[in-house]
């Protein structure tokens, strides 16, 4: 009875989509203009039109992580450091606290590598960059 039940359902679901696209097609089709004037239309008035860039989404997107990295290592130092003083010469306390501040400044070099190589790779091989021309200037 339920696998019935399912599959009539499948079958009005599949009519009710298909009947649903023939009405729209028309409408859909409407549209005559390109794809980037359909994107730039669509964008808001203070986002970036480029993805890449000094101004592009990417390049702020990477930014930002990077700032929110950064204030989290340097909170992370902080607590170790208050853990590190208030551990009273507990053996374990003081060894948790140097944990915490080394993989806080751990943590910080790999985000500082991680967006120096975005960088890297972003200038070098896009079109229009510096170092798109294959090559270094020696």
């Amino acid at each position: 009875m339920e696998r019935r039940y399912s599959i009539n359902l499948s079958i009005v679901s599949v009519l009710v989509a298909t009947i649903i696209s023939i009405i729209t097609a028309p409408v859909s089709f409407a549209f005559n203009g390109t794809m980037s004037e359909g994107a730039n239309a669509a964008r808001g008035v203070d986002q970036a039109a480029t993805l890449f860039g000094a101004t592009g989404i990417f390049t702020t997107i990477s930014n930002v992580m990077l700032f929110i990295v950064g204030a989290i290592s340097v909170i992370m130092v902080i607590v170790g450091g208050l853990r590190y003083v208030i551990s009273g010469g507990n053996s374990t306390n003081i060894t948790a606290a140097k944990n915490t501040i080394l993989y806080a400044i751990v943590g910080l070099i790999i985000s500082i590598m991680a967006y120096a190589i975005i960088n890297f790779v972003l200038e070098s091989f896009l079109p229009g960059s510096s170092g798109a021309a294959g090559g270094t200037n020696v």
